[in-house]
């Protein structure tokens, strides 16, 4: 198989295993072995290996002594945890960019990008495009890791929106009709432009500080998510149904 359709298998493998346990579909404690994944998938078990491998470094699956794979439970330990590793992450970045100068197409495509989710929250709350503002959102995020020109810091900061529940629009869904989660959106946009004005005036210790500060808020979406339960607000957040109730 070609290099490019390997890879692409692999991706396509990769993201349809993690959907399917972020939905529940393959619920925690599951065993699953790589040819049970390679026939669910229809795929080779070469390409299967690969996409379980990365997903266990994601910590959606763990692997046991025998060489078989578990979906893993996560604890509410496990979620905060991740999510403050993305707030230190992204925190450092915002620091080193303000500090050494920001990369200039980063920069302005994160601004351009702020605009557009001020767009969409202004829109008022019962015409507004959650869809659109998590795939803005995300786009924001994924420039702000651009933004001190570290291909490390980079990689590294993503790879950290890839764990579980920490991505930086995990709890937008249904629970975002409620008032509390409208409420976080123009506070979140508010330390959007707030980490953009920092970076830009060179105030580092104030950019990381924001950043920090910024991946709370999803801690307490996270929480509010707990609060609310399946059958509130939290029924159709990817990846809520692996969280254990223990602590």
């Amino acid at each position: 198989m070609p290099d490019g359709s390997r890879t692409r298998t692999i991706d396509h493998a990769t993201r349809d295993l993690r959907d399917r346990i972020l939905s529940g579909a393959l619920p925690s404690g599951m065993h699953l072995s790589e040819t049970a994944a390679a026939e669910m998938l229809g795929i080779s078990r070469t390409p299967a290996r690969e996409a379980m491998a990365l997903l266990i470094e994601e910590g959606l699956l763990e692997r046991g002594a025998s060489g078989r794979s578990t979906v893993r439970a996560l604890t509410r330990g496990d979620v905060a945890d991740a999510i403050e590793l993305r707030g230190v992450l992204e925190g450092t970045v915002l620091r080193l960019a303000a500090e050494r100068g920001p990369d200039p197409a980063a920069l302005a495509e994160a601004g351009a990008l702020a605009e557009e989710i001020e767009a969409v929250i202004s829109t008022g709350a019962q015409a507004l495009d959650f869809e659109r503002y998590a795939e803005l959102n995300a786009a924001f995020h994924a420039a702000l890791a651009r933004l001190a020109a570290s291909p490390l810091l980079e990689r590294e900061a993503l790879r950290a929106h890839r764990l579980p529940l920490a991505s930086p629009s995990a709890f937008l869904g249904s629970q975002a009709a409620q008032l509390e989660f409208r409420r976080s959106l123009i506070i979140a946009q508010s330390q959007h432009r707030a980490m953009l004005a920092a970076v830009s005036a060179r105030e580092g210790s104030r950019a990381e500080a924001l950043g920090r500060e910024h991946a709370r808020l999803a801690r307490q979406n996270f929480d509010a998510a707990l609060r609310h339960g399946p059958e509130g607000s939290g029924g159709d957040i990817p990846g809520l149904a692996l969280v254990s109730a223990q602590a």
